[in-house]
């Protein structure tokens, strides 16, 4: 369509499609699905409105909301896969991963290894880099914004990508996670036999002291959507965002390569996700970033981007730029 780039197709695509899977598909575990259908279609509207709207009468504020929209999307659609995604299941698949995960390791490791290290020196440590999760998106996509356009509009292209495939999954595929292990989702319960691989059904209490900890809390509390757990979106974004500080932002990279090791061990040390979570979110990171980029620069328009940075800073469509590592990459 004219004046639509890859995250444009990207967004409307993701909700055509959802839309039309609550029409077709919806059942009694889908509340208020006329109304989650008109939403989306409004949401179509708008955002063609939007890109539309800009293409013609172009200002600052106008190219912003027309490139950052996605973001104030993000968690209406996570929230909205756990209204949907027993669809297609009558349960959760949890007991099936937690088999997973004990045929491979022989015990839980989401449970044994904050069992091991129940310090809260060391709880705090590793739910701070579960929480910088949401600081690598924003912090990520504020500096490519303060330091070019493109690069900024670039991040948020390839970002909403791997979100969208991963809602997509999650609508499909039901996991919640180990939290079920400590009876935190209302209204569902593991079978016995699954329960019993669980030595302990408690967090320490020196973990329960620590900031951090009540802060993730809150926001599970607040935001969180059962059944999706499978990939790991926080291990796939996260990856995602790396991809470029490395790419973009050479003087940040290191540092954001240990907070993003972290946040993996983070995953299971903090009981949110089983270990194939994490194994299956690296795997998309690896197939999706490559494919977002590849979809990007095919659709580009550098016309659009307006702003500072000049169009030499993305490369043309169908070429990637080595990526620099090094002195020649900071200067």
């Amino acid at each position: 369509m004219r004046n639509y780039t890859f995250v444009d197709y990207a967004t409307q695509a993701y909700q055509v499609m959802t839309a039309g899977l609550i029409l077709l598909f919806h059942n009694g575990t889908v509340d208020c699905w006329s109304f989650r259908v008109a939403a989306h279609l409004a949401a179509i509207f708008v955002v063609h409105g939007l890109i539309q709207w800009n293409a013609t009468r172009p200002n600052a504020v106008f190219n912003f909301l027309r490139h950052f929209y996605p973001v104030l999307f993000y968690t209406w659609f996570f929230n909205e896969t756990g209204h949907l995604n027993r669809m297609f299941f009558d349960d959760y698949l949890d007991p099936v991963f937690i088999r997973w995960d004990q045929a491979i390791f022989g015990f839980q490791p989401r449970v044994e290894f904050m069992n091991a290290l129940p310090s809260v020196i060391v709880s705090e440590l590793f739910y701070a880099s579960y929480f910088s999760y949401y600081l690598m998106i924003s912090g990520i996509g504020l500096a490519l914004y303060l330091r070019s356009r493109p690069q900024f509009f670039h991040f948020v292209s390839v970002v909403s990508f791997v979100f969208y495939v991963c809602y997509t999954i999650y609508i499909f595929l039901p996991v919640i996670g180990p939290r079920t292990f400590f009876r935190e989702v209302e209204g569902y319960s593991l079978p016995a036999a699954v329960l019993a691989f669980a030595s302990s059904a408690d967090y320490p209490a020196a973990v329960q002291q620590g900031l951090f900890y009540r802060i993730m809390a809150w926001i599970y509390h607040q935001f969180e959507s059962p059944g999706a757990a499978m990939p790991s979106s926080h291990v796939a974004v996260a990856l995602t965002t790396l991809y470029f500080s490395f790419k973009y932002l050479p003087r940040l990279r290191w540092w954001h390569l240990v907070m993003v090791v972290l946040l993996c061990f983070s995953t299971v040390y903090c009981r949110y996700h089983y270990v194939v979570d994490i194994a299956a979110g690296v795997l998309t990171a690896v197939l999706l970033v490559p494919a977002g980029d590849w979809l990007y620069l095919r659709m580009r328009r550098p016309e659009l981007e307006s702003g500072e940075g000049t169009d030499s800073e993305v490369p043309p469509a169908g070429k990637m730029a080595p990526l620099r590592i090094g002195s020649e990459a900071e200067k």
